[in-house]
């Protein structure tokens, strides 16, 4: 018996009325070939042409009709306080973790060395298990860096950020072939890098 599947994601913009609800990860939402189940225990396959980001509240419109909108999972994260949350957010930053930034703390997900550097910092860190949608969804990690704080402060680490995607969420990996004036071997090794997690 075959799957219900679907081809393609449909933004929350676009989403029709849910007839079902399926959580995820943060890791678990870049998705390309997945069997999923629905929180009701029903069975989809999603197959789509490259790999997306999928952002709460998007979803997928299956073959038999239903529509199965993504919620974001409860997972483990480290909630990080601090005096002056931005220079802590660009420190994160530049370590290509992905960062939840809200108005007086940011999520990230749980890491001894990460949790080590932030306590050195003089940040408060504790743990907390909750939904974690950091933003910008560019494959592997966040959008939030380099952009928003290292290039605030004219630091010339944040100029190894560049190549990251600049618009849209729909790009795969197709972005490690777009710095033709980056040294490949090095681009590709540091991409690994950044899944260490």
């Amino acid at each position: 018996m075959s799957l219900p599947h679907a081809h393609h994601l449909t933004r929350a913009a676009d989403l029709p009325a849910p007839d079902d609800l399926c959580r995820l990860t943060y890791d678990a939402r870049f998705l390309r070939r997945k069997r999923l189940e629905t929180v009701t225990g029903a069975p989809f396959l999603i197959d789509l042409a490259q790999t997306v980001s999928v952002d709460q509240g998007d979803g997928f419109i299956l073959s038999d009709g239903r529509v199965v909108v993504i919620e974001a999972a409860a997972e483990a994260l480290l909630e990080v306080r601090g005096a002056d949350l931005v220079r802590l957010a660009w420190h994160i930053g530049n370590r290509h973790t992905p960062c939840q930034i809200e108005a007086d703390r940011l999520l990230i997900q749980r890491d001894r060395v990460m949790r080590d550097m932030l306590a050195l910092l003089g940040a408060e860190v504790a743990e907390v298990t909750e939904p974690f949608t950091p933003e910008g969804g560019a494959y592997g990690h966040g959008r939030t860096h380099g952009h928003h704080h290292g290039d605030a402060h004219g630091n010339p680490v944040a100029e190894k950020h560049t190549h990251a995607p600049r618009h849209g969420h729909d790009h795969g990996h197709d972005h490690d072939h777009d710095h033709g004036d980056h040294d490949h071997g090095h681009g590709h090794h540091h991409h690994h890098h950044a899944h260490e997690h």
